[in-house]
């Protein structure tokens, strides 16, 4: 009897553990797909489809289709892409805010210009000026959002290839160590765990290493990003080790990134230059030139 009872044990214990790690990594794929469909995305999801704030989207949405040119809808969404949002209806959303904002500037601009008197060319320049100037709020927001995700991504991917070449000279496999190091890189930046995340999640849906980093390049608009792809690239088709090319990849942008900041603080003299000149300079001369200008006058009303 328990000589027969070691076997059914032991094919018991075998599938249970196996059951777990399926349904382990089910339910971490579940996670990444609940994410890629939320991340980035303009609108608020709700249950609540009549909602206001929905409404309002969907409106802008619908404004956005019919005025949004169809040659530039793939451009438009790159760049978007590039600043977090890659919800298909970002584009209409991003195109049909810029058209309300500027409506709603021309509307103000119209109330305070009309009771001004000025020839009417001139108020028809100070309108469409005004509407044309909020208008680029909504781009500026958003190149405002590239240039922050650009820059956390910048700042964090030396430490992240430096976990990820400990993890694969501790004899991981890259695609593990690739995981490990997106779990552990978020408490410090989650944009750069997120796209980590993302590649993974197309790698575990079938496409190739490769393929999965450099789409995670193209959406960050990442050169070191891209420069990483090759490394790891050149470095899997050739069959060197991945740990050294990782090392040297590491040391090479930890010293780009110094000397980007070496650059900025050259550079930061010049332009502290035109606000000392335009605020401080002003008040400095008024400090120690006020008392005299004041005697010369008292002196003058003597006279």
């Amino acid at each position: 009897m328990p000589q027969t009872l070691i076997p059914i044990l032991t094919f018991v214990a075998v599938a249970s553990i196996g059951a777990a790690v399926v349904i382990a990594r089910q339910a971490k794929v579940k996670r990444l797909r609940m994410r890629l469909d939320q991340f980035g995305d303009l609108a608020v999801r709700t249950d609540d489809q009549t909602s206001p704030l929905r409404s309002l989207l969907l409106v802008i949405e619908r404004l956005g289709q019919r005025v949004t040119p169809q040659h530039s809808l793939a451009m438009l969404r790159k760049r978007l892409a590039h600043a977090g949002y890659f919800s298909n209806s970002a584009a209409m959303i991003y195109v049909g805010s810029r058209m309300i904002v500027m409506s709603v500037g021309i509307l103000i601009a119209l109330a305070l210009v009309l009771p001004l008197d000025l020839m009417l060319p001139v108020k028809f320049m100070l309108v469409l000026g005004s509407g044309f100037v909020l208008s680029l709020g909504p781009s500026l927001y958003v190149d405002m959002r590239r240039n922050a995700r650009s820059t956390d991504i910048r700042h964090h991917l030396p430490d992240a290839v430096d976990m990820l070449e400990i993890c694969v000279s501790a004899g991981m496999g890259l695609d593990m160590a690739w995981n490990a190091v997106s779990d552990e890189i978020r408490q410090v930046s989650p944009t750069l765990a997120d796209e980590m995340a993302l590649a993974n999640l197309e790698i575990h849906l079938g496409a190739d290493r490769a393929t999965a980093m450099r789409h995670m390049a193209d959406r960050t608009d990442s050169d070191d990003l891209r420069s990483l792809v090759a490394t790891l690239v050149q470095s899997e088709k050739f069959g060197t080790s991945v740990g050294d090319a990782l090392r040297v990849f590491a040391e090479s942008v930890r010293e780009a990134r110094q000397s980007r900041a070496a650059e900025a603080a050259e550079k930061l003299g010049i332009k502290m230059l035109f606000p000392m000149i335009v605020f401080i300079l002003p008040a400095i001369l008024i400090v120690m030139g006020g008392g005299a200008v004041i005697k010369i006058m008292q002196i003058f009303d003597a006279l």
